[in-house]
């Protein structure tokens, strides 16, 4: 019978001296998954072999052995997780490459200043709606700061004006 990586594993840590719980508190992981790699039900991937190697003083070599399928095994998974954030990377940019409204939403940023109360609100929506995947991601941020100040300013002056006491005076001129 061949002896599996799972076994060697068990046996690799109870020569150690160190529990499931132990060896999984140490190394950051939950004992759930320790569990798996000593039941031969999941695997490790190469960084947590040699972790495992260093924490039991075992070299990589003597955890594997010769088989052959578990290296197949280990390198597969390695690869399929280097792989993996590489291929999400390609999906975002191709959903949301033919989505670019960064244009659209500078100019509806400042067409809202045009009306202050709008130009307050307005450009809270914009900025909610601004991806990082748009053209014009960091100036979007920028337009509409700059836009809900001036309609700030421009709302306090209607708001004076028509509210409190104006400070408009009419004088007749002979």
């Amino acid at each position: 019978m061949q002896e599996t990586l799972g076994t060697r594993l068990r046996e690799a840590r109870k020569s150690s001296g160190l529990s499931q719980n132990d060896a999984a508190t140490i190394m950051h992981i939950s004992r759930q998954s320790f569990s798996k790699w000593e039941n031969d039900r999941g695997y490790p991937d190469i960084d947590n072999l040699v972790y495992l190697s260093q924490l039991y003083d075992v070299s990589v070599d003597s955890l594997l052995k010769d088989n052959d399928e578990m290296k197949a095994k280990i390198g597969a998974n390695n690869i399929e997780i280097h792989e993996k954030p590489k291929q999400l990377k390609k999906v975002n940019r191709n959903l949301f490459q033919n989505r670019d409204e960064g244009l659209i939403l500078v100019m509806l940023a400042l067409i809202s200043a045009i009306v202050p109360p709008v130009g307050i609100l307005l450009p809270v929506y914009v900025m909610w709606r601004n991806s990082r995947y748009n053209s014009l991601y960091k100036t979007i941020y920028l337009v509409c700061a700059v836009v809900i100040l001036i309609s700030l300013w421009g709302t306090w002056i209607i708001v004076s004006d028509n509210f409190f006491q104006p400070q408009t005076h009419v004088y007749r001129v002979n």
